[in-house]
């Protein structure tokens, strides 16, 4: 399957008592995705389901876990979640195409 590349950074900033992190090195890897998820997120922004920062972490986020599961459609961890997360999808694209109409 051809899929969009991308190289994903995280860096730990603060801990949760907002001490500075301890971590000296972020975490980084290579993904794909058949998505492209620039206009995943352009779409989930102009929906205004979240505020910007809370939308690109919820796409991708959302995106990396759902290819990951496409992926490995078959392991156990998957079998009964899949339905529901089926579900979830089609319910998030109704609402981003609603509040894409409304505009």
């Amino acid at each position: 399957m051809k899929q969009h590349q991308y190289h994903v950074t995280v860096q730990h900033i603060a801990d949760a008592k907002g001490q500075a992190s301890i971590y000296t090195e972020d975490l980084q890897f290579n993904v794909g995705n058949h998505d492209d998820i620039f206009k995943i997120v352009e779409r989930l922004q102009n929906a205004k389901l979240f505020d910007a920062e809370t939308t690109k972490a919820f796409a991708v986020g959302l995106k990396l876990f759902s290819e990951v599961m496409l992926e490995n459609r078959e392991h156990v961890l998957f079998q009964e979640f899949a339905p529901a997360f089926g579900q979830f999808m089609k319910n998030l694209k109704q609402n981003v195409k609603k509040e894409s109409d409304a505009k």
